[in-house]
C-alpha cells in the first residue's frame, strides 16, 4: 500500500506575503492562465499539460525561479512542475519562462507533499528536486522539515525505476536528516557514500551562494529508485 500523507500533518513551510513587483504582478496575469496549474486531488495527464510526452522533473520550492528556467532551457528534452507557495518567486519564474521562451515548465502554488500525493501519478516521475528547502534549525521546529522519511518513501512510488530523488542543503543537521531518510526508503539506493559532490550541471542557487558566504559546507544527496 503507498503511503499516504494525512491531510492534518504539519506543513513544511509558512506563507510568505512578500512584496509582489509591477513586473511580477504582469507575469502573473498575463502568464497564469498559460503556464500556471491549479491544484487538484486527481493525477494530472503530463501529456495533455505539456503537448508531448517526456520525462517529467518535479521541482519543490524553486526561491525566484532562476535556477529552475537555466536548467529548464539547458534540458529541453524533459518537463518540469515546479512547486512554490512564495508569489513573487512564482511571478519572476513566469516571467523567465516566457523571456527564454520555453515551454516545458509549468507552475503550481501550494503545498507540494499535496501535489505529489495527488496529482502525480505512481512511476509519472523522472526525478524529485528539493534543492535549499526551509531548514527549519530550531529543535521545535524540526518536524517541519519536508524531507523525511514519509516524504522519501511517498517520493519513491512517483518515480519510475531509474528514477531519482535529489536533495541538496547548506545545514549539516539537515542533511544527515535527509540522507537518513533516504537510505531507510528500501525502494531507493543512495549514490556514492552518502553525498556526492555537486553535479556540474546544477548551478549554484542564491540560497546556497548565502550559506556558503557563512562558511556553511553544500551537501548533495542523490537517491534511484530500484526496479
Amino acid at each position: 500500500m503507498q503511503p499516504v500523507a494525512p491531510a492534518h500533518r504539519i506543513r513544511s513551510f509558512k506563507p510568505r506575503r512578500g512584496r509582489v513587483t509591477p513586473g511580477q504582478q504582469r507575469a502573473l496575469d498575463a502568464l497564469g492562465g498559460t503556464y500556471a496549474l491549479p491544484l487538484r486531488d486527481t493525477p494530472l495527464d503530463p501529456v495533455e499539460v505539456y503537448g508531448r510526452s517526456a520525462p517529467l522533473i518535479l521541482e519543490i520550492g524553486f526561491g525566484m525561479g532562476e535556477t529552475t528556467a537555466t536548467l529548464a532551457e539547458a534540458d529541453p528534452a524533459r518537463d518540469v512542475l515546479a512547486v512554490d507557495v512564495h508569489t513573487p518567486g512564482i511571478g519572476a519564474l513566469l516571467a523567465e519562462v516566457a523571456a527564454r521562451g520555453l515551454s516545458n515548465v509549468r507552475v503550481i502554488s501550494g503545498d507540494a507533499v499535496e501535489v505529489l500525493r495527488d496529482m502525480l501519478a505512481p512511476s509519472s516521475l523522472d526525478e524529485v528536486r528539493v534543492f535549499f528547502p526551509d531548514p527549519w534549525p530550531k529543535s521545535r521546529h524540526h518536524k517541519r522539515r519536508l524531507v523525511d522519511a514519509g516524504f522519501a518513501a511517498l517520493a519513491a512510488t512517483r518515480l519510475r525505476p531509474g528514477g531519482r530523488v535529489h536533495c541538496a542543503t547548506d545545514w549539516a543537521p539537515y542533511a544527515r536528516q535527509m540522507l537518513a531518510a533516504l537510505s531507510a526508503t528500501p525502494e531507493l539506493q543512495v549514490l556514492g557514500d552518502g553525498f556526492v559532490p555537486r553535479p556540474g550541471w546544477r548551478p549554484v542557487t542564491r540560497f546556497e551562494q548565502q550559506g556558503i558566504d557563512k562558511g556553511h559546507e553544500v551537501f548533495d544527496v542523490i537517491a534511484v529508485r530500484a526496479g
